[in-house]
């Protein structure tokens, strides 16, 4: 059937996303999903929902999620917040309302590879800036002409952090261009830089449900930046799909964003139980990059990362190995459940006999 494609879809490598196996009882770690589930006041959200209301369209401003986000920061306007289909539809619009300029936008050589994919779908010139033998984001390599700058904060697949300092620092020395600082998991360690919109307008902060709030299956995400931006972003999204969120997710997400308690308290124990997988794996042999993630990133001296991952697949455990330069002798290994990390740990012991 490729004789009825477009030249543009026969030219694409789509992103490959993280396997969802259809295997019961799987040690499922390979996607950095919340092992706790969402909030209990999210699914009664949800269920009150699920009536008659649904044979009418929802809110195409996706209003409830944007005042709850307004009010979860305290200092941002409801008129300052995108929300979209998940932060990859964000992220899309992202590319084409913003970041598709005459120069070559800038983004880390190890980073979210949907990046280069949206840069292929919307042809927009792109150059990667390596990180450092340490995998981290080096800001005075930014400081340079570009048409846009997009990068993970924490970083995705290395799980590391750039200090709030130093975004600004990125932030400040654009003033031409926007920077897109990607948040999708800076609630496990990281610090926002939402607190530095009001001082800058080419900054926007984009970050999801997914993670920290346990709804990668309801798909929300969001955008945070000054008027000018997220009305660039509405006029994509209109000439797209103006309804992106259906009446459920507008309801849960709501939810899942002012249930601070449920947010604080699963949040924490991911942190804890990182630190011990950390310790664990540490202990082991493996070098472990710091993670304020919800995940690691490892390597072993002494053992081949994909032969580890074909292993621990015989063993019912799923991991990610990328095979890609630089970072092919890596796993990326999601923050579990202490029982699901304690399976993985024994599991490994077992290998490495």
């Amino acid at each position: 059937m490729s004789r009825y494609w477009s030249d543009v879809t026969k030219s694409l490598t789509p992103y490959v996303p993280g396997e969802q196996p259809k295997v019961a009882d799987l040690v499922k770690l390979n996607t950095n999903e919340n092992p706790y589930g969402p909030s209990p006041k999210v699914l009664a959200a949800i269920r009150e929902q699920a009536g008659d209301g649904l044979r009418l369209y929802p809110d195409p401003e996706s209003t409830p999620v944007r005042e709850a986000v307004a009010r979860w920061y305290g200092d941002i306007e409801a008129e300052q917040v995108f929300v979209g289909n998940g932060s990859d539809e964000v992220l899309a619009h992202v590319f084409l309302a913003l970041l598709k300029h005459e120069r070559p936008i800038l983004f880390p050589d190890i980073t979210y590879s949907f990046y280069p994919v949206y840069c292929q779908l919307y042809d927009i010139a792109y150059e990667t800036v390596p990180l450092t033998e340490s995998m981290e984001i080096r800001r005075e390599d930014y400081l340079r002409p570009n048409g846009g700058i997009i990068f993970a904060n924490p970083n995705a697949p290395t799980g590391r952090a750039l200090a709030l300092a130093e975004v600004e620092r990125i932030v400040a020395g654009n003033p031409e261009s926007v920077v897109v600082v990607d948040e999708a998991y800076v609630d496990f360690g990281a610090e926002s830089a939402v607190p530095l919109i009001s001082r800058y307008a080419n900054l926007l902060v984009v970050q999801t449900l997914s993670k920290s709030r346990a709804l990668a299956g309801l798909r929300v995400g969001f955008a945070i930046g000054q008027v000018e931006l997220v009305e660039a972003l509405n006029r994509v999204k209109n000439c797209f799909n103006s309804y992106p969120l259906d009446r459920l997710a507008l309801a849960g997400a709501t939810a899942a964003i002012e249930d601070r308690e449920w947010f604080e308290r699963t949040r924490q124990v991911v942190i804890e139980s990182r630190a011990k997988l950390t310790a664990d794996l540490a202990a082991l042999g493996f070098e472990v990059l710091p993670s304020a993630t919800n995940f690691v990133f490892v390597r072993h001296p002494r053992h081949d990362a994909d032969e580890l991952a074909r292993q621990l697949r015989s063993r019912d455990i799923i991991v990610r190995h990328f095979r890609q330069p630089r970072i092919d002798q890596y796993l990326r290994i999601t923050v579990g459940t202490d029982e699901q990390c304690g399976a993985l740990v024994a599991a490994l012991t077992a290998m490495f006999g």
